[in-house]
């Protein structure tokens, strides 16, 4: 070889004259996936639990401290000062009749509340699924998507406000 020496050229790893690196007891060394430590997957679901512990944490609240008695909570400023109902109105009482096992009540106080309860459990379970696998949580919601959502508020807060959507109010 010209301009090189023959001892500073180092064969590629596990080349055929470079033997594979073992394992403890002499045979190959794993190649397939690992599971995770206890560390690293405490770490992956740090966030995931210290979400459910401040959700847990304000149910806790909203079940402990009555929002049908009045002076806990501030009024909703739309219902005050226009007399409309957002789509936001009755969550509270909705969450907490939820918190009491009352079903009926909650969906009565606020339906799309009940929804977006049940949805947060659904999302967070995926979450924590993913996370514990080591895979971020992809939520890839689309414009169709987003707008008929805002449509169906749209369309519950116009027929809550309406005389024979009564049956919708909190």
């Amino acid at each position: 070889m010209r301009g090189v020496d023959a001892q500073s050229r180092k064969p590629p790893p596990y080349s055929t004259t470079t033997p594979p690196p073992t394992g403890p007891t002499g045979s190959a060394a794993p190649t397939g996936p690992t599971r995770p430590t206890a560390a690293v997957l405490a770490g992956r679901l740090a966030v995931p639990a210290g979400v459910l512990a401040a959700v847990a944490g304000a149910f806790a609240y909203v079940g402990r401290v009555d929002p049908n008695e009045p002076g806990h909570y501030p009024v909703c400023p739309l219902l005050r000062f226009t007399g409309i109902y957002c789509p936001g109105c009755g969550g509270l009482r909705s969450a907490h009749a939820f918190v009491h096992g009352d079903v009926l009540t909650a969906l009565h106080a606020n339906a799309p509340a009940v929804a977006g309860f049940l949805g947060f459990a659904v999302l967070w379970t995926v979450w924590v699924v993913r996370a514990a696998r080591g895979r971020p949580l992809r939520i890839d919601l689309g414009p169709v998507h987003l707008w008929t959502l805002g449509a169906l508020l749209l369309l519950f807060t116009v027929v809550r406000n309406l005389p024979f959507g009564g049956w919708l109010l909190p």
